[in-house]
């Protein structure tokens, strides 16, 4: 499967964006989806992750209640949307594809798109 991540931009704190994974080559249902996130000197971090079908979803506590990640199979599609962004939030956002129910861990992932700049200006 490839990914690709669009939908980051230039926001000022407390806006919203809300990213895509368009996923071609197979169907994502197939596959967990995660949202990882890396900022300048700092590792990569998982920000969100949903099962295949959507029944089991994680957020990293730094998210919880401003990020909801979503997917639409039918589509061929995973989304994040993000609420009240923070500078801190500032990062380039990959979204990611794991052969699994539901994926935690970044070595589950196997596929990866092309990172999405994420400014957020205070």
């Amino acid at each position: 499967v490839q990914l690709q991540a669009s939908g980051g931009g230039l926001v000022q704190a407390g806006g919203s964006l809300r990213l895509s994974c368009a996923a071609t080559g197979r169907t994502i249902t197939n596959y967990a989806v995660g949202w990882f996130r890396q900022a300048p000197g700092k590792e990569q971090e998982l920000v969100a992750a949903i099962a295949r079908f959507g029944g089991n979803i994680y957020y990293a506590d730094a998210v919880k209640g401003r990020f909801t990640i979503s997917r639409d199979n039918a589509r061929n599609m995973a989304y994040l949307q993000m609420n009240n962004l923070k500078p801190e939030d500032t990062a380039v956002y990959y979204c990611a594809a794991a052969r699994a129910i539901i994926a935690v861990e970044r070595n589950d992932y196997s596929y990866w798109g092309q990172g999405t700049q994420v400014t957020v200006s205070s």
